[in-house]
């Protein structure tokens, strides 16, 4: 029976240039990132665009992160500020969204949920960095998964979360390796009068505050101009508990720190929130099944990059009346 899976390919330069062709042709390609891998879709294609979110089943009213090459071309998609530029300066490549106004119109309106600002970063990942260049096109890339579900960290992650390229998903999927930082980039707003903590991710929040002072929190509006801003986001199909300190029968026990039992997964025994972070979404998965019935989340500390992990477990938490 033939293997209707996408295919996991080398980064070498012939699939990058081949991965590149199929951005600019309208198609879909999944790639490694720094935080995690991505689902790219040229920008400025919106049929490509509306593909990303028909192979995701995501809402049309969740915007999508424009990952581009450099500063640059990141000045020719959307209106730079002074903020904009220490921050650039400061996090660029890395794993850090800006939203500011829109200048670049052939960005499509779906990218950005109809709103007239773009969120922009610059990925630090050779991957993410080759393709870019060798599409010439501005990449708007979600997470490579089904929307709602655990980020991919790993290239195996999407071969098992998205349709194959014959059912609309990607035509390939350039292996990296699993993601260094391993959650979401931080999203910082900077459209309005101050700047506004969107999300936290890979870039803590305080390290932003000390280049540009204090980040406001969202209005009830201001997180529609984020993606990962619903209440139910990031979430395993098993029922998820936290800050608990032992697992109850049935339970997988995602652990933190020393002192846990062997039989966890510890997201870091030394209690390091970037090596936590970094495994959060593998180990999420691992425990997303059987044997266990339920998965137990140990307390982790909200500083630091623990503020992106624990934004990303409160959303994975099913409702009380789901």
């Amino acid at each position: 029976m033939a293997d209707h899976r996408t295919p996991i390919v080398p980064p070498d330069a012939d699939n990058i240039s081949a991965a590149a062709r199929r951005l600019r042709e309208g198609g879909l390609v999944a790639f490694a990132t720094e935080t995690v891998y991505g689902l790219g879709a040229d920008a400025t294609n919106d049929k490509a665009v509306a593909a990303v979110f028909q192979a995701k089943d995501r809402p049309r009213f969740n915007p999508l992160i424009v990952h581009v090459k450099d500063s640059n071309a990141a000045r020719a998609a959307v209106r730079f500020n002074p903020a904009a530029e220490t921050l650039a300066e400061a996090f660029w490549p890395g794993a850090l969204t800006i939203v500011l106004p829109r200048l670049d119109d052939r960005i499509g309106l779906l990218v950005s949920a109809g709103l007239d600002t773009v969120a922009v970063r610059v990925p630090n990942h050779p991957v993410a960095q080759a393709l870019l260049a060798g599409a010439g096109v501005p990449v708007a890339a979600p997470s490579a998964n089904k929307a709602g579900c655990i980020s991919p960290t790993a290239a195996g992650h999407v071969v098992f979360s998205l349709p194959g390229p014959g059912d609309g998903g990607p035509d390939m999927i350039l292996d990296g390796g699993p993601c260094p930082v391993g959650v979401e980039s931080t999203v910082i707003d900077l459209s309005g009068s101050s700047p506004v903590l969107l999300r936290p991710g890979g870039v803590a929040a305080e390290d932003i505050e000390a280049v540009i002072g204090p980040l406001a929190a969202p209005g009830e509006n201001e997180a529609a101009k984020s993606p990962g801003m619903q209440e139910r986001h990031y979430a395993p199909d098993l029922p998820l508990r936290l800050d608990a300190e032992e697992p109850h029968p049935g339970e997988g026990f995602l652990a933190f720190g020393p002192g846990a039992p062997e039989e966890a997964m510890n997201l870091s025994p030394t209690g390091d929130l970037e090596e936590a972070a970094a495994n959060l979404f593998a180990m999420m998965r691992a425990l997303d099944g059987p044997p266990f019935e339920a998965i137990a989340v140990m307390a982790v500390p909200d500083r630091g990059l623990g503020r992106a992990i624990n934004d990303r477990l409160r959303r994975a938490v099913v409702p009380a009346d789901g």
